[in-house]
């Protein structure tokens, strides 16, 4: 009996103070303070205001400059007259200055063929190539001026001005095209035409006198007449076709 009486003690004492230390947990935790939350931060993007972001401003630059190629692809003379073009080149010309890149002291004696090979542009692209508000039309007037020389009318030649052969061929027809229509004016010389060089007198480009008008022994034309061979060549003629003359 007192066994039994000492087991249940014990079982008793040991439920009670595990009940003690869950208490004492839960008002330690009661106690404790709570902590505060700190604010959450927020993107760049949205903390600053509506199209100030460095990104929005290149992606807004980006839709400018397209659609400005897209208005010099349909009137490309109005690059010409506009302040970039004014900004960049000023009153100079598109190839001024432009230098090419090649390799030791001599420089090439020709253009390269093309700068613009699919989607691969050269290091150092032509004055045409390098600018995509650039189009050759013979309605560019003032672009296609920059190439002709003031005092001679004629194209500069590519390895003054740069350019390469493919866009060289595009103003070559461009210029004739626009000298075609009178937008480009050209110089044609003077010739001094003389009244004999042109007259329709003589006989061999007058009418021709109609054949019941001819006597036999009357040659076609009159001044047929007037012509006498050199004797020393009838005679060299004559020894060459002896054999073949009649005596």
């Amino acid at each position: 009996m007192a066994a039994h009486m000492l087991n249940m003690f014990r079982i008793f004492s040991g439920q009670l103070t595990s009940a003690s230390f869950q208490f004492r947990q839960f008002r330690s935790c009661l106690q404790r303070p709570v902590p505060l939350q700190r604010p959450v931060p927020q993107p760049a993007l949205l903390s600053q205001p509506f199209g100030s972001s460095a990104a929005f401003r290149q992606k807004d630059a980006e839709v400018q400059a397209a659609q400005a190629l897209d208005r010099y692809k349909q009137r490309p003379w109005d690059y010409v007259e506009s302040e970039e073009y004014v900004e960049r080149y000023g009153s100079s010309a598109v190839w001024t200055g432009y230098r090419r890149s090649h390799k030791g002291g001599i420089p090439p004696q020709t253009t390269r063929k093309t700068c613009i090979r699919g989607h691969k542009i050269c290091g150092n692209p032509c004055p045409i190539c390098r600018d995509p508000n650039i189009i050759v039309h013979h309605q560019n007037v003032k672009l296609l001026q920059q190439f002709i020389s003031p005092h001679t009318g004629m194209v500069y030649d590519p390895t003054l001005t740069g350019v390469c052969m493919k866009q060289q061929k595009k103003l070559n027809k461009a210029i004739d095209k626009a000298r075609d229509d009178g937008l480009l004016a050209f110089h044609i010389p003077r010739v001094e035409f003389s009244g004999e060089d042109y007259s329709n007198s003589h006989d061999a480009v007058g009418v021709t006198p109609p054949p019941p008008f001819l006597i036999s022994s009357q040659p076609w034309y009159k001044w047929y007449a007037e012509i006498t061979p050199d004797d020393s060549k009838v005679d060299q003629v004559k020894k060459t076709y002896k054999a073949y003359l009649k005596p």
